[in-house]
C-alpha cells in the first residue's frame, strides 16, 4: 500500500502544475476572445487613422481583426514613460499597438508572448553600449521582455507609409526574430521546406544590398539592412508594409517569401 501511495501521491504531484497551466491558458484564450471582439468608437478610430494612415488601407475584415488584437496586445502589456514621457496615453498605445499587431494579422502567434514591457521616450534617447559607448537612438528590441521607441518615430514612421521606414514595424519584426532566442534574420517557420526557401532567398537578396551599399547605388531596402541578417530582415519588413510595390518590382522572390510568411500582400491595399 505505501508503494501504491506513493505512486499515487507523485502522479498528484505531476498532475497539479499540468492542470493547473491547462485552465490558466483556457481562461487566457477566453480572455482573449473577448478581448478581440471590441471595437474603436469612432473618435478613436480617427485618431488611429491620423497617427497611423495604413490602417485605412486595410479591407475591413482586417481593420476589425487588427482592433481586435489592439484591444488583447494593450490589455497584456505594460507600458512605461522614460526621459521625461509623463504618460503613454491610451492613443499613444492604440498606435503603437496597431504597428505592433499589424504583423500578427495571419501568422501563427502568441501575441509576442516574451514581450512584458514596452518603454517609451518623447524623442530620441542616448543609450550605453556595452563597452560604455554612447548612442542616439530610435528604438529597439530585447530577447529579455522588452521594446525601447521614440514616440516621436513612431509618430513619424506611422504618418509617412510610403517612405519604407518605420521603427515601430522594424523593433517588432525583431521580435518575432528573436522568439526562438536568436536575431539572426530567421523567424519561426512552420515547416523545414519554408526554412529552406528562406534561406535560399534571403541570402542571396542580403548579399546584393551588401554589394549595392558598398557601390552607393540606391536601393528600395534601406542600407541599414545590409549591416546584418537580422537588421535586414526588419528593414525587408519596413519595404514590404510601406513599399510593395518597389520592393515587388526590384525583388519578387523576396516579396513572395514575405507575403508568405505574413500571410498579408500588401500590394492588394494599394487600390
Amino acid at each position: 500500500m505505501d508503494v501504491l501511495l506513493r505512486i499515487c501521491l507523485l502522479s498528484l504531484l505531476f498532475l497539479i502544475p499540468f492542470l493547473l497551466i491547462r485552465m490558466l491558458n483556457k481562461q487566457r484564450s477566453a480572455r482573449r476572445n473577448e478581448l478581440a471582439k471590441q471595437r474603436f468608437n469612432d473618435s478613436q478610430r480617427k485618431e488611429l487613422v491620423e497617427d497611423f494612415p495604413l490602417y485605412n488601407r486595410l479591407p475591413e475584415n482586417l481593420q476589425h481583426e487588427l482592433e481586435g488584437l489592439i484591444h488583447v496586445f494593450n490589455a497584456e502589456k505594460a507600458y512605461a514613460p522614460c526621459g521625461g514621457l509623463e504618460e503613454v496615453t491610451p492613443h499613444m498605445q492604440r498606435v503603437i499597438a496597431a504597428q505592433a499587431c499589424l504583423l500578427l494579422l495571419r501568422i501563427r502567434h502568441d501575441l509576442y508572448a516574451k514581450l512584458r514591457t514596452i518603454s517609451v521616450y518623447p524623442d530620441a534617447y542616448i543609450a550605453i553600449g556595452e563597452h560604455g559607448e554612447e548612442s542616439v537612438r530610435l528604438g529597439e528590441s530585447w530577447t529579455t521582455g522588452s521594446i525601447v521607441l521614440s514616440w516621436a518615430s513612431v509618430v513619424s514612421g506611422g504618418r509617412n507609409q510610403e517612405d519604407g521606414h518605420n521603427v515601430t514595424i522594424h523593433e517588432f519584426a525583431h521580435q518575432l526574430d528573436q522568439e526562438d532566442g536568436l536575431g539572426d534574420g530567421v523567424p519561426f517557420l512552420e515547416t523545414g521546406g519554408f526554412y529552406r526557401n528562406w534561406v535560399t532567398t534571403m541570402k542571396p537578396a542580403f548579399e546584393q544590398l551588401i554589394k549595392k551599399t558598398g557601390k552607393n547605388k540606391p536601393t528600395v531596402i534601406d542600407d541599414y539592412g545590409a549591416t546584418n541578417p537580422a537588421e535586414f530582415f526588419a528593414v525587408a519588413t519596413e519595404t514590404f508594409y510601406e513599399k510593395p510595390k518597389q520592393l515587388h518590382e526590384d525583388h519578387s522572390e523576396l516579396y513572395e517569401l514575405l507575403k508568405e510568411y505574413y500571410g498579408v500582400d500588401p500590394l492588394e491595399w494599394l487600390n
